[in-house]
């Protein structure tokens, strides 16, 4: 199936993302699309122990919420290493509202970190999913396909839903954009690549 042009998918209220060979994908490749911009990368948070959140959850609130261990932030930290290891130094860096993505966002340093609702978990609040999901293929759907590389800290619900890609806590999923077609998945990241 060809790939839906933007304006098609926005009339139909989705993007068809495109993973063909997404296992097959070369690290080499993948690292120079995020050098040359232009791409997406889907980044789940760091390691947080548990599932889901306390059920006193409160935005903005850390102590009420499930957050990274010391395992999660090294992991971001490598996440960070890793990406600067191989030329990617800055990047423009959005990140849902929960502490445990925003700590990765900054632990990862790569840029100055701007919260984004539309990154928000729904795990716990299906009836949200449209909406938060609807507000993301919007925000995409408005950055320029040869803009510098745009890292997005969120949670496994949200990068599934988007992508139908599951990665494992501080993995990726990397998507090129287009000025014509929908976003494409073009490979995962799992930051243990030679």
């Amino acid at each position: 199936m060809a790939p839906y042009r933007i304006t098609e998918a926005l009339a139909a209220g989705f993007f068809i993302f495109m993973a063909a060979s997404i296992s097959q994908a070369d690290p080499a490749d993948l690292v120079k699309r995020l050098k040359d911009g232009g791409h997406i990368l889907m980044l789940r948070h760091a390691l947080a122990p548990g599932t889901g959140d306390p059920s006193d959850f409160k935005l903005g609130d850390c102590r009420t919420q499930r957050n990274l261990d010391a395992r999660g932030r090294d992991q971001a930290r490598t996440i960070g290493a890793w990406l600067r290891a191989r030329g990617i130094t800055t990047a423009r860096v959005y990140s849902s509202q929960w502490c445990r993505c925003l700590e990765t966002a900054e632990l990862i340093a790569l840029g100055p970190v701007t919260p984004l609702p539309a990154l928000n978990s729904f795990f716990e609040r299906p009836q949200e999913r449209e909406m938060r999901l609807s507000a993301l293929r919007d925000f995409i759907s408005r950055r320029p396909a040869d803009g510098e590389l745009i890292i997005l800290v969120t949670h496994y619900v949200t990068i599934a839903g988007i992508t139908g890609e599951g990665p494992a806590s501080g993995g990726g999923v990397l998507l090129e954009l287009s000025a014509e077609n929908a976003p494409q998945v073009v490979g995962r990241l799992d930051f243990d690549m030679n």
